[in-house]
């Protein structure tokens, strides 16, 4: 059993470097007296690097976090830093193709008194996972489509191998969930096999691997009518799996259910890699201003806990990540410490402290 883990990070632009440093205090405090270590290794890359120096992520960098057993990464990118070519500064993409990390993992989790535009019948929680491919898909040709003055060209790639290994994933975190009672142990795969036979060869892909796995149920379901299903009845989901561009826009709107952006983890997870990161961006017009909300942030650490439980058998951190979640989660019922995104007037630094105090 692994106890001394090195962690990568990369504090972001804009609001990036705000809310990574109150996480990173609250992973202190959680390791103070356990059984294992984290050692942070500061690493340059995004936006503001690349307008300083031409790079967005230095090989140096890359060859660091390579070598880490997890990567912790903040908000990237600015909107007036771009590539000559137009597109934004995304150095978070690039660790996604360069490492494999196949599995998009977003969480969606609304408990009874959490915030969220969605009124709750009672009793239902909306407690989902949604899995998005992150290396092919519609993404793939980013940065290399074909446009002339009369029309433009991008590629939609779907391999067998990275499917097999996404649906196995999907598979196999349904399975996880529903022995933790957090999910039902079914597995829905989302696409548009109606129209494009891309999308027939995926679901095609999905019931193959689907039945290496008798213990769990799976189902199908189109794009569109998942939209819709995600605002009329989310509580009905366990995880879903889906392609890089469905995942893209699905995961928004999954953080809409939460309430906004700023409460929405991620993880993007491959066969020896991971990167964990807030879903929003670097919100530059507030940043400096001590506004910015932390919580995704340290859910998305709190996600990085539990991958590396997980993946190396620690108990104990897998209760520190459990701890975690349910600190902000009390938080966030109570209600009392909101920045403005929220409707409240805290600080970062407050919201932060809040959960530093529920975890004592």
């Amino acid at each position: 059993m692994q106890k001394d883990f090195d962690v990568a990070v990369f504090e972001g632009d804009g609001i990036g470097p705000e809310i990574m440093a109150p996480t990173i205090k609250i992973l202190n405090q959680l390791t103070k007296h356990s059984d294992y270590s984290l050692t942070f290794r500061h690493l340059p890359a995004g936006a503001a690097h690349y307008a300083r120096t031409g790079q967005s992520l230095p090989e140096e960098s890359l060859a660091t976090a390579a070598q880490c057993d997890a990567i912790l990464l903040s908000a990237m990118g600015l909107p007036d830093v771009r590539y000559p070519d137009g597109t934004e500064i995304s150095p978070q993409i690039t660790l996604r193709k360069e490492f494999g990390l196949f599995a998009g993992v977003r969480p969606v989790r609304v408990a009874k008194g959490h915030l969220s535009p969605i009124k709750l019948p009672e009793g239902k929680v909306i407690d989902f996972v949604l899995i998005r491919e992150s290396t092919e898909g519609l993404f793939y040709s980013q940065g290399k489509g074909k446009v002339s003055e009369d029309e433009a060209r991008e590629t939609l790639v779907i391999t067998r191998k990275t499917s097999e290994a996404l649906f196995r994933f999907a598979f196999e975190l349904a399975a996880q969930r529903k022995a933790r009672g957090e999910g039902v142990g079914r597995v829905t795969c989302v696409d548009k096999a109606n129209v494009f036979r891309a999308f027939a060869f995926f679901r095609q892909i999905f019931d193959e691997v689907a039945a290496e796995f008798p213990g769990i149920k799976s189902d199908h379901a189109y794009v569109d009518a998942t939209a819709l299903w995600m605002v009329q009845k989310p509580w009905e989901f366990d995880v879903l799996v889906t392609e890089n561009m469905f995942g893209d826009i699905l995961s928004d709107l999954g953080a809409g259910l939460m309430g906004g952006l700023g409460v929405a983890p991620s993880a993007d997870i491959g066969s020896q890699h991971a990167v964990f990161q807030p879903c929003h961006g670097s919100a530059p017009d507030i940043a400096g201003l001590g506004k910015a909300n932390p919580t995704a942030m340290i859910l998305s650490a709190a996600m990085m806990l539990e991958w590396l439980a997980t993946t190396h058998e620690n108990p104990e951190m897998l209760a520190d990540a459990m701890r975690l979640r349910a600190a902000v989660e009390d938080v966030s019922v109570l209600g009392e410490v909101a920045t403005p995104d929220f409707g409240g007037q805290a600080s970062t630094a407050d919201v932060a402290s809040a959960i530093e105090s529920a975890l004592q």
